[in-house]
């Protein structure tokens, strides 16, 4: 605080002093406000005027020097305030005293002291008996002397420091000296206890805490959880602010059943791109025979170097299949049974692009090795319009795949794939005619010698699909809607060609799903091709609101085949004999405000037997208040180690909701209905207040670890992992947040989806 030798004084009477401003409810509750604010009359200007204005009830002037003010004091300078009794002002000495019932206030602090001693020349201002308040801050506290340093520093001794905006806070530190530097947001303490519900819990001879949410150096908050296959498990963090684009964060984590466990991350941005690396690694695990060391590396880039060039990168490598079962990783979780690593280079302009791509894909827990990619060259071209109404595309691909094995299949392939396309649009509907062929060239190296070694495939495609939207008015309980009918027909003729001699590189069957009934393609990649001389017809009907928010959307539709799908994966020609693909049908509703449906199924019509069917009900009042019931079932996934037939029939139940002030429940239960027992259990409590937070939770799942053989069945596992785990967060001591509710909905093998996403 400085107030200049050269100032100017007005007096007025008390009669006309501001009246103090009341404390006001702001909707943050949590930031602790100050018993009055003060306010002075002048111009918008004022916070730059270095002058000292000064109003009182009586006022003395001894000898040209000094100014003595009794009376309902206010004196402001700028953005500085000071309320007081009496205050005494010298020139010559630059010095300033106030005495009596004194509230300071500036842009960074509220202060109450009984009395206050400056020094203008040094900018120095030094108040006892001291409360104070950090402006738009969750942090206040008391000190026997507080000193003002210059424009940005607070120096207290004897000094709490607390987050809490009750008069008796949950947590208190308290310290012989603290420095708070407003500018770096940013506390030193020296010699602090930390006193919880009036209860010395522990004390550190020197800390920082932070008076923002600005990002500094230090330990985050340690974790504690017990598990049947850890033991007692505990992780303490620590964090690296090496650049405002530039972080890192070390873990240490101690599981008494297996051992240290360590864990690294840092995370860059740049302006020509962003990235993180990754570290982890345990020595000598206890839990598993021999005592191996385990680890796991990873990194990943996305980046440009203009508005042409484009670059990803993504590598992560583990030291064993069991490692993402066993270990709590960011980069994978324990139901993720693949490793993809790849790098790409990609060029954009207006008509055409390219990519030059590697890439390998790891299968964990089977004996299953993927082709690898080294490298793909794509080159694509656009020509939109090329004459009149009809546009022109040109796709082209040569891709070299390779695999570990040396002695195994690899090849060569070149596809040429020139596009048609003839489009008439209307808002009432659209037609669209694509004539397309496909050329690829194969140069395969079979060992076995089962293969050829030079094979090409020609295949032309016609395709042509046309929509009509037909829309009117409704009215549905007194709410006015407006529904739509769009009904949709494709044909896809595409002539057979024996492709058995082709190997299969990066190729497998797709979802029959709705929307996948209209693609063009039975498979992915481009190894098989499939045969078509088929319909497929289609309807979905949307409901929008007044707001044109839509409410519901139902769709279902199917293909009829003129002539049976030859191509198959297995073998070159199909013995199964349908007239027409499974009845896949897709709902989505938002029945209420507070209603949320979304539904699919895929339903064999010759067989009468359900392929796939999914769906997920939300009750939703808000983030915290919520009620989810979910179904799934696929059939004939595989074979138990008896040769029975596997199926996924699972039920699930999520909710999260409020049990009593400032306490939620986050609760999950998967149940198996096949195997009639449960597969995950999680049920946590977690209770948060403005300046701390505690999390209390349990779980039971089934542990999905991976047998280190050929999988040819799977396996009734009835190995479960339960456990205990506890966060507790003082705010303002490391963490100014919430621990959060969608962390615990995350939590298990089934994470949270919202059933349904309204498009406005």
């Amino acid at each position: 605080m400085r107030f200049p030798l050269a100032f100017v004084i007005s007096f007025m009477p008390a009669t006309v002093l501001a009246q103090e401003a009341t404390e006001s409810v702001t909707p943050d509750q949590c930031i602790s406000r100050s018993p009055a604010t003060l306010s002075t009359s002048g111009g918008p200007d004022d916070a730059q005027d270095p002058s000292v204005r000064v109003r009182a009830n009586r006022s003395e002037a001894i000898s040209g020097d000094t100014a003595r003010f009794e009376g309902n004091v206010q004196l402001s300078q700028g953005q500085r305030k000071i309320r007081t009794d009496s205050a005494e002002v010298s020139s010559i000495q630059g010095t300033f005293s106030a005495q009596g019932g004194l509230l300071y206030e500036d842009a960074a602090v509220v202060i109450e002291a009984d009395s206050l001693t400056a020094d203008m020349d040094d900018n120095q201002a030094e108040l006892s008996q001291a409360r104070y308040w950090l402006n738009g801050q969750q942090v206040r506290g008391e000190a026997d002397n507080l000193v003002i340093q210059g424009e940005q520093s607070l120096k207290l001794n004897g000094a709490t420091f607390t987050t809490c905006p009750d008069d008796n806070p949950d947590w208190l530190l308290e310290a012989e000296e603290i420095e708070i530097n407003a500018e770096e947001e940013w506390g030193k303490v020296w010699h602090a206890k930390v006193r919880l519900f009036d209860v010395p819990v522990f004390y550190m001879p020197y800390m920082t805490v932070p008076v923002s949410d600005k990002r500094k150096s230090g330990f985050l908050y340690p974790s504690i959880s017990t598990s049947s296959k850890n033991g007692f498990d505990f992780e303490i963090p620590y964090y690296f602010n090496i650049a405002p684009n530039l972080d890192a964060t070390v873990t240490a984590q101690y599981m008494s059943s297996r051992g240290l466990f360590l864990k690294g991350e840092t995370r860059y941005l740049q302006p020509w791109g962003e990235g993180q690396l990754n570290a982890e690694f345990m020595g000598s695990d206890r839990l598993v025979d021999d005592n191996p060391d385990r680890y796991m590396l990873h990194a990943e880039h996305a980046g440009k170097l203009n508005e042409n060039w484009r670059f990803y990168g993504n590598y992560t490598t583990v030291s064993d299949d069991n490692y993402f079962n066993d270990f709590s990783s960011a980069i994978n979780a324990s139901t993720d049974n693949q490793l993809n690593r790849e790098a790409e280079a990609a060029y954009f302009s207006r008509n055409w692009n390219a990519a030059l791509k590697v890439q390998d894909v790891e299968v964990l827990g089977k004996d299953v090795r993927p082709f690898q990619v080294m490298p793909s060259l794509s080159v694509n071209y656009f020509s939109p319009s090329l004459y009149n109404r009809l546009d022109f595309r040109f796709n082209s691909e040569l891709t070299r795949f390779e695999h570990r094995d040396s002695q195994h299949l690899t090849a060569t392939r070149w596809h040429l794939e020139p596009t048609l396309i003839l489009p008439y649009q209307t808002p009432a509907g659209s037609f669209t005619t694509e004539l397309k062929l496909n050329q690829t060239f194969y140069a395969q190296q079979d060992p076995a010698g089962e293969l050829k070694e030079n094979i090409s495939r020609t295949l032309p495609q016609l395709m042509m699909h046309g929509q009509i939207n037909f829309e009117r008015d409704l009215n549905v309980g007194g709410k006015g809607f407006m529904q739509t009918l769009e009904p949709q027909v494709q044909y896809l003729y595409i002539p057979y060609e024996d492709q058995s001699e082709i190997g299969l590189y990066d190729t497998a069957l797709l979802q029959e799903d709705y929307y996948g009934l209209f693609r063009d393609r039975r498979f992915s990649g481009l190894d098989r091709i499939s045969d078509a001389n088929q319909l497929t017809l289609g309807l979905a009907t949307r409901f929008l609101d007044d707001g044109l928010r839509e409410r519901a959307q139902l769709a279902i539709g199917q293909i009829f085949f003129f002539d049976d799908p030859k191509v198959t994966l297995s073998g070159d020609q199909s013995n199964e004999e349908r007239s027409s693909s499974a009845l896949a049908a897709d709902l989505r509703l938002q029945a209420t405000e507070r209603w949320f449906v979304r539904g699919g199924i895929q339903f064999d019509t010759s067989r009468g037997d359900t392929n796939k069917s999914e769906v997920l009900m939300d009750y939703r009042l808000s983030e915290e208040k919520l009620f989810q019931l979910s179904h799934r079932y696929v059939p004939n996934l595989g074979t138990d180690i008896e040769g029975n037939a596997i199926d996924i029939n699972q039920a699930g139940l999520r909710a999260t909701w409020p049990v009593m002030k400032n306490t939620t429940f986050v609760g999950n239960w998967y149940y198996d209905i096949n195997l009639n027992r449960s597969i995950e259990t999680y049920a946590g409590l977690q209770y948060e207040s403005c300046c701390w937070a505690i999390r209390l939770a349990y779980h039971r799942h089934l542990d999905t670890n991976f047998e280190d053989q050929d999988f040819t069945t799977i396996d009734r596992r009835d190995d479960f992992d339960s456990g205990i785990s506890l966060k507790f967060v003082l705010k303002g001591l490391g963490s100014s947040g919430p621990l959060g509710i969608g962390e615990m909905l995350d939590e298990g093998l089934f994470n949270y989806r919202k059933p349904y996403y309204l498009r406005n």
